[in-house]
C-alpha cells in the first residue's frame, strides 16, 4: 500500500471512530481535525502530527528521518513532527496521541 492510501485509510478510520474528528485541509494538505483544530495531516508522502506533549514529540523525532514540520521553509512548527512513510506502522499510534486533548 502506498503512503497516500495508508493516510487515507487511517484518516477514514479516525473519523469513523471519533465523533468529533473530521477530515479537511491545512496548508493545502489533507488533514485530520478534532473540534475544528488540525491534529495530523499528509504532506509529500509523509504524515505530520501535532504533538504538544514533549515526550510524544521527542519519541516521534527519534524516528529515523523524522523532523520538525517546515512547510514554508525556514519556519519549522515547534509542535509538529513530520514522520516518513518508512514508519507508517507508527502513524496510527502517533495520530491517536495527536488527537489527545492538550494538557
Amino acid at each position: 500500500m502506498d503512503a497516500q492510501a495508508r493516510y487515507d485509510e487511517l484518516a477514514a478510520d479516525l473519523e469513523a471512530r471519533h465523533g468529533d474528528v473530521a477530515l479537511g485541509k491545512m496548508f493545502g494538505m489533507p488533514c485530520v481535525k478534532r473540534n475544528g483544530k488540525a491534529a495530523a495531516g499528509y504532506y509529500r508522502g509523509d504524515m505530520v502530527f501535532k504533538l504538544p506533549d514533549p515526550a510524544a514529540r521527542e519519541e516521534a523525532l527519534a524516528l529515523d528521518g523524522a523532523h520538525f514540520f517546515d512547510p514554508m521553509g525556514g519556519r519549522p512548527r515547534k509542535e509538529w513532527v513530520q514522520v516518513p512513510a518508512a514508519h507508517a506502522e507508527r502513524w496510527p499510534e502517533l495520530a491517536e496521541r495527536a488527537l489527545r486533548p492538550a494538557g
